[in-house]
């Protein structure tokens, strides 16, 4: 739901980003293997960023991961620890539930009852590993499994005059609970309850932004839509929307950070941006994501380009290793689908699959209604109480 534009982050928080979402990356692979990396999303790595935040020690919570494909073949300071831990038990208990409800529905291949089978046995794998690592950090992964059996009751009982809120439920208790438990890991306990109303806020926009972006899907293929089911219009899920995201401002104004800059930029000033992707409204006049295709609108050389690009990079590797760092790229699908710096000229890229969040409505960014108020630091620079 959170994807960031580079624009709106500004350098410094593009990196603090980019660490957080490798450090996940690499807690799933340091405590699962390699295969549980496939969970890795950008809403999981906010449990990480919100820990960082009231720790304040971002340096003490980095090291310098090795050489990987995604990366070009190059090293990187990620972030590592207990919130980084805790962001990929979530991240594993949630993925796991997501392919059970799609075992559930028989969607794809899933269909096919060798492939079903499969698929369940991965999906028991995920929980176990997240209730092993969350059992580490201090936090019960119960809240939530019993979160995602609930919400399958819920959906079934749900029809017409149901309240929306009601089918909600399930996600927002589940969703508080992790943000609430970064408090606990970063030793502030009277932050758990305002960070348990962002996360149950959070938890709230995620499934109606999910539901509004597959209403029509969800409609063409016959699957359940809470909307549809619920009979929700358009302009109480745009009504909802705002106030979750108007929420979830005021509960972190009572959360003590040591260094919020990141957990505000992403919850405070992304949160619009997503509200708007989903109901097809303007955002952004930046044409960027965080890593944006070459010459879309806003990216280095495309239409609308807000600074010329920066000098090439000097150390551009040779053809031989070019080529195999190359075909590293194309074996992980990172060429098509994903973020990677250019085999040669170590140059930023996305994958051509890529979608950028950017809409183009003139504005910088949504701090509390101000535009054009955010420094390259990605600090707020507008003197508004946000």
């Amino acid at each position: 739901m959170v994807r960031p534009c580079r624009h709106r982050l500004g350098e410094k928080l593009t990196a603090q980003w980019m660490a957080h979402l490798c450090g996940l990356c690499l807690a799933l692979r340091g405590d699962h293997g390699q295969f549980a990396r496939i969970v890795t999303n950008y809403d999981g790595l906010l449990v990480s960023v919100l820990t960082e935040a009231q720790t304040g020690r971002a340096d003490a919570g980095r090291r310098t991961a090795g050489p990987c494909p995604l990366r070009g073949m190059r090293t990187a300071s990620v972030a590592q620890g207990e919130g980084a831990r805790l962001a990929a038990a979530v991240s594993l208990v949630l993925a796991s539930a997501k392919l059970r409800d799609h075992v559930a529905d028989g969607d794809g291949l899933l269909a096919r009852r060798p492939v079903a089978l499969a698929a369940r046995r991965v999906a028991a794998g995920w929980d176990r590993a997240g209730a092993r690592t969350g059992s580490e950090v201090g936090f019960d992964t119960a809240v939530l499994v019993d979160a995602v059996d609930r919400q399958a009751g819920i959906e079934t009982l749900a029809g017409p005059g149901t309240p929306l809120l009601t089918v909600t439920e399930p996600t927002e208790t589940a969703t508080a609970a992790a943000f609430a438990h970064t408090a606990v890991l970063a030793g502030r306990p009277h932050n758990a309850a305002p960070l348990a109303e962002a996360g149950r806020l959070f938890g709230r926009l995620a499934h109606l932004l999910d539901a509004v972006e597959d209403r029509e899907a969800d409609a063409a293929s016959g699957a359940w839509n809470p909307l549809t089911a619920t009979g929700t219009p358009p302009d109480e899920a745009r009504r909802l929307a705002d106030d979750a995201v108007h929420g979830i401002r005021l509960a972190l104004r009572d959360v003590e950070f040591a260094d919020g800059g990141l957990a505000h930029r992403l919850l405070v000033h992304e949160l619009p941006n997503s509200v708007h992707r989903a109901f097809g409204t303007v955002s952004c006049a930046h044409g960027a994501g965080p890593y944006a295709p070459p010459g879309a609108p806003g990216a280095p050389g495309g239409p609308g380009a807000p600074l010329p690009p920066g000098p090439p990079r000097r150390d551009r590797r040779g053809l031989l290793a070019g080529c195999a760092v190359w075909l590293g790229l194309a074996c992980t699908c990172q060429l098509c689908c994903g973020t990677y710096e250019d085999p040669w000229s170590g140059e930023r890229k996305e994958g051509s699959c890529a979608n950028c969040d950017c809409s183009g409505c003139g504005e910088c960014c949504n701090c509390c209604e101000c535009c054009n108020c955010c420094g390259e630091d990605g600090g707020c620079d507008c003197g508004c109480d946000c």
